[in-house]
């Protein structure tokens, strides 16, 4: 095993060097021979956080193990451009939920674009273009007339009419990120320009498209994750609802009003702060979910029940390490992450005002 790289993942009172490299230690003890990455070894892998922990990888210097993800993922792809939603770890990945879920087929996308900025690997690019291009065209087929997503396609082949706010921020954002990829092949993909800007348009004015879920922070801070919202917009939207969700000192909570705050939900809102130029907002929010590190492995626990001061449930997921590495590595300053993260010099597709 090589020793991580971890020189933009130092934080004053979040990580030291230490710690960064025992994080990114912890989850390559997770990694199978194969590239998998389930939640921890015995549990379940899903493609969406698999590629999350890929790209701490990379943020972290592994580029060997990242590519052994993403090889992965290119090996598991269905023929429709999908992957399962769940498989269970094990020697034959038994799937567990033969299900496929939007936003976890598209972000194939940006995570092949975020290793690609992190090694300039040109003949990664081309390898994994195939299987980037036919998941965002399986992922499109569900783009309902009102410009959202459906959330999900069953077992049985049947589409859903709903769309979930934070699952289409997610897939906006792997669509710019597939856009960039497409532009740097130099091979334009028009109808994926107009999807990305009905995508985002239905985002930023039509909350009724989706399913009512803001009892969830997911569905607070995504729109501004995802790229959809920037500027004053992203402010707003994050300020109107910073007292429901943010309990101070101890994270963010996952859904209101339970008493449980979650360490991965805490560090996508310290990412989405810090591409809204909240830096010290998103370092405060990190720092207060050093309670949830486990000093023993480095990884983290999912969460902490802070009336009953309890950790639960008791599971030290690879996806909430990674998503504190990356928030970590796009304060940092990592190039690759603050490219995919910060959204300037992603494509937007066409102009989400340009309809009604």
């Amino acid at each position: 095993m090589t020793t991580p790289r971890t020189e933009h993942l130092v934080l004053p009172g979040v990580l030291t060097a230490e710690q960064a490299a025992a994080t990114v230690a912890g989850i390559l003890a997770v990694q199978r021979e194969d590239g998998a990455i389930p939640w921890f070894r015995g549990h379940h892998l899903d493609p969406w956080d698999h590629v999350e922990a890929a790209m701490a990888l990379d943020a972290a210097g592994e580029h060997t193990a990242a590519e052994r993800a993403y090889t992965w993922l290119a090996d598991h792809q269905n023929d429709d451009g999908s992957w399962y939603a769940a498989y269970r770890d094990g020697a034959h990945d038994d799937v567990t939920d033969a299900g496929s879920e939007t936003n976890f087929v598209a972000y194939v996308a940006v995570g092949v674009w975020h290793h690609y900025l992190s090694t300039g690997d040109d003949t990664f690019l081309d390898r994994m273009w195939p299987c980037v291009y036919a998941a965002v065209e399986c992922v499109l087929q569900l783009q309902l007339p009102g410009g959202q997503i459906g959330w999900r396609r069953d077992e049985d082949g049947t589409a859903s009419p709903d769309a979930l706010l934070t699952g289409s921020s997610s897939v906006h954002h792997a669509l710019r990120c597939a856009l960039a990829i497409a532009e740097q092949r130099e091979e334009a993909q028009p109808d994926w320009e107009l999807a990305a800007g009905a995508l985002r348009h239905a985002i930023r004015r039509h909350p009724e498209r989706f399913l009512d879920k803001n009892r969830y922070s997911m569905d607070w801070y995504y729109p501004v994750l995802g790229g959809a919202l920037t500027g004053a917009e992203a402010k707003s939207r994050i300020e109107e609802s910073w007292d429901r969700f943010v309990v101070p000192g101890l994270g963010v909570r996952c859904v209101v009003p339970n008493p449980w705050v979650t360490g991965g939900e805490s560090a996508e809102l310290a990412l989405a702060l810090w591409a809204m130029g909240e830096s010290d907002r998103a370092l405060d929010i990190l720092q207060s979910i050093r309670h949830l590190r486990d000093a023993q492995s480095g990884l983290y626990w999912t969460g902490y029940v802070f009336e009953d001061d309890a950790v639960w449930p008791l599971e030290l997921t690879t996806w909430t390490a990674a998503s504190l590495l990356l928030a970590v590595a796009a304060l940092g300053g990592h190039e690759a992450t603050c490219a995919v993260f910060g959204g300037d010099r992603l494509p937007s597709g066409l102009d989400p005002d340009c309809c009604a």
